[in-house]
């Protein structure tokens, strides 16, 4: 009776916010879920809406345009979060070190995640710009380009030039999470393996590393799902171009819905990045299960 009382309880709290949570999410996702098996165009005028089945995922997945933007948006994932991943280590490495002034330094290294997204954007167009940029200056200063180069105005440079925005800003947030995992590793076991001859690369390999596994893949992962949904860093540096060089996924999917005004076929390729981010997310699930198994253990 005790027991019933309190579940009661439980559930009565909880009906506010599982009403608010139904009302912001559930209820767009079913709408874009309905608009998706339709053909709806945005108009101003009243048109008529026809139920097409699964006509538009038939043609999204079979839309070159759509899977280039799925093959950049998996590159910028892929090269992003990997280089994301080797500067936040290295970088918290360093900041684990005993020298004058780490405390200074492990405040400042947050400041580019602090950054709003938009405002690192346009601060990167400032530094890539053709004209007075300052990456221009720096390498025509160091003579290793003889004329001032369009970074982001060229194909071949402009998603790289993205990815090193990108880069720059979200790194400190993997440096902090190794940060806090190094300051757990066992100090005893490193002396040792140092006493028994073991290097700096051979104890990071064979020790620190797998010590620092479990918080690094759940930060990586997390990291993962956030780059493959870039959108607003692409918006301000690029506008997804120049060539659609830097169209990604939501940028495509955007272009779809409101510059095309076809909001029936830009459901459908929302459905499906959604369903590509909700892997990764089950990734990430997954890794935190192991990771608090492998704490209770």
């Amino acid at each position: 009776m005790h027991g019933r009382r309190q579940t009661r309880e439980k559930w009565t709290l909880l009906a506010p916010a599982m009403l608010v949570l139904a009302l912001i999410t559930l209820i767009p996702l079913a709408n874009t879920l309905w608009l998706s098996f339709t053909d709806t165009r945005i108009s101003a005028l009243p048109v008529p809406v026809n139920f097409i089945g699964l006509e538009n995922y038939i043609y999204a997945l079979t839309d070159p345009d759509f899977q280039a933007a799925l093959y950049r948006t998996l590159y910028f994932t892929i090269v992003s979060v990997g280089l994301e991943g080797i500067l936040g280590v290295a970088v918290a490495v360093l900041l684990n070190q005993e020298f004058k002034g780490r405390l200074v330094l492990r405040a400042l290294i947050i400041l580019p995640w602090a950054v709003p997204t938009i405002v690192n954007a346009v601060a990167w167009r400032l530094i890539y710009h053709p004209d007075y940029g300052a990456l221009n200056s720096l390498l025509f200063q160091l003579g290793l380009i003889s004329d001032y180069r369009s970074w982001i105005g060229d194909p071949a440079t402009a998603m790289n030039m993205v990815i090193l925005a990108d880069v720059w800003k979200n790194f400190p947030l993997v440096a902090y999470v190794a940060l806090a995992a190094l300051q757990t590793v066992p100090g005893d076991l490193t002396k040792a393996a140092a006493v028994e001859g073991a290097g700096p690369w051979k104890r990071f390999v064979s020790i620190t590393l797998p010590w620092i596994a479990g918080p690094l893949m759940v930060v990586m992962v997390l990291r993962t799902i956030e780059a493959f949904r870039v959108f607003d860093i692409v918006y301000v540096m690029t506008g997804g171009g120049p060539a659609d060089s830097t169209k990604t996924a939501s940028f495509y999917v955007y272009q779809e819905y409101f510059n095309y005004l076809r909001s029936g076929s830009g459901a459908s390729y929302a459905v499906l990045v959604a369903g590509i981010s909700a892997v990764l997310i089950l990734v990430y699930y997954s890794a935190s299960r192991r990771q608090a198994q492998g704490a209770v253990a």
